[in-house]
Formats: structure tokens, sequence, C-alpha cells
């Protein structure tokens, strides 16, 4: 039988301010990505944010990023290897604490935004968060963006990883992220998006914005919780995905 793990990015607020559905997406995910504080959340945000994954059964990653509150870490920064690998540690360690205090095992990482684009793109950033994720727990998976730099950087540091895929986002014709900054690179259609999980699992391939296949492998798919609809648009990737035969399954169980 296929699975698959559907994932989602939470835990994205910050003090008194909410992003995202958190409460809402958790019980039709099987992984969460938990901001640490470096684009997003605050210790308490943390706290209950593996409470309410652990209460839904949810797989429990870390979601670092640059260290960009105001720019929700979606902007580049000019970060050396050294303070990359450093922060990645930083922010790792505080979530797995975390875990460890709740009595839940941290199953992932997956880098979050401009430094996920940037380990996409550059084998010597992937490499250096991978082995930042290994020098805090080996035992931990890297998500990685399918046929990315990011695969290699893992492969360097000998540490395991899953190829992720995109529900919500437009790709290249060469199987990059269509930035944001671009008409069209965030979807909505969410009867089109469910059909378009489906090809990925099924098929292996995905339809890029100018209409090119690309072939991808993927062992996670990603909705973010910010996504106009997120909520409607998971529960229908479930249901599609359900009919299909397909198990939903955190990828670390």
């Amino acid at each position: 039988m296929l699975r698959i793990d559907l994932n989602s990015d939470a835990g994205e607020g910050f003090g008194a301010w909410k992003l995202g559905c958190d409460e809402d997406a958790m019980p039709f995910i099987t992984s969460a990505n938990v901001a640490c504080g470096f684009h997003a959340s605050d210790p308490l945000t943390m706290i209950r944010t593996v409470r309410l994954a652990k209460a839904h059964g949810v797989a429990v990653g870390a979601h670092p990023g640059f260290h960009d509150l105001v720019g929700f870490g979606r902007r580049a920064m000019a970060a050396s290897l050294e303070e990359i690998r450093a922060d990645v540690i930083y922010q790792v360690g505080a979530l797995w604490g975390v875990c460890r205090s709740e009595g839940v095992r941290m199953q992932h990482v997956k880098p979050h935004g401009a430094l996920y684009n940037l380990a996409a793109e550059d084998v010597s950033v992937a490499t250096a968060i991978a082995d930042a994720i290994k020098s805090v727990d080996p035992e931990l998976v890297m998500v990685c963006l399918a046929n990315s730099k990011m695969v290699d950087g893992a492969m360097n540091a000998g540490l395991r990883f899953v190829e992720e895929a995109f529900a919500d986002r437009a790709y290249t014709a060469d199987g990059t992220l269509v930035s944001r900054r671009v008409a069209g690179a965030v979807l909505e259609d969410i009867d089109m998006i469910a059909e378009r999980v489906w090809s990925m699992i099924h098929d292996g391939s995905i339809a890029s914005l100018d209409g090119a296949i690309v072939p991808i492998n993927a062992q996670t798919i990603c909705v973010h919780g910010d996504t106009p609809g997120a909520v409607e648009m998971i529960r229908a990737i479930r249901s599609r995905i359900k009919a299909g035969g397909v198990e939903l399954k955190a990828f670390g169980k």
C-alpha cells in the first residue's frame, strides 16, 4: 500500500499575535513543523503547540529559520555557514528540550522560508544544516525539497532524510518553488490542489507553472497553515488520498 505523510507548519504566532489555524488543522495532518522562535513563536507557544500535536497523535518536528521576526524568515540573510549551523543547533535544541519536557519524541527538522530556499540551491548550506541537526540528535530526519541540494547535504552529513513536495505552491520547470513574489506562486483552488497532490503520489510527477511535467518522489506533502482556506485544503487532500487507497502516516512511525 502506498503511504504518505501530510505536514503543516505550526506554532507560528508570537505572544498575543496568532497566525494560522493550528487547532483546526492539527486533527487532519500527520506531522507538524513547529516554529522555534527565530522567524516566529516563543517558548509558551512552542510548549502549547507540542501539547496540541501530542493530543492529536501528530509527529513533531522543528522548523528553524533565519533570525528575522519582522520578515517572518522569508528574507535571505548574509549569514556565514558557521552562523547558520549555530542558529540551527540553537533552535532545534530549544524544541528538542520542549519535546522532552512533554514526553514527545521529536521526529524531524524542516528548515523554514528563506533558509529552506537557500539550502535547496546551495549544498554547503544544506550540509551545514544537516550537520547541525545530526549534532543535536542523529536520529532526527531532515525534510528536504525533493530533487534539491538539500538531499545532497543530508547525504553528506550521513543524516536520514525524506523528500518533500508542496501542495499549495507552484513549481518551476527545474523542480524549484516559484518565488512568492510571482503571480500564481501560491495556489488556492482546493479541488485542483487535491488532484495535484494525487498526481504527485500516484504518478510521481507535478506540472510546473509553465506546463512542464516535473518528476517528483516525495514521502511528505506540505500545506502551509497560513494559506487561505488551509484547513479545507488539508481535508480535501486527505479525502482524495484516502479515496485512492493511500495510507496517511507520519514518516517516522
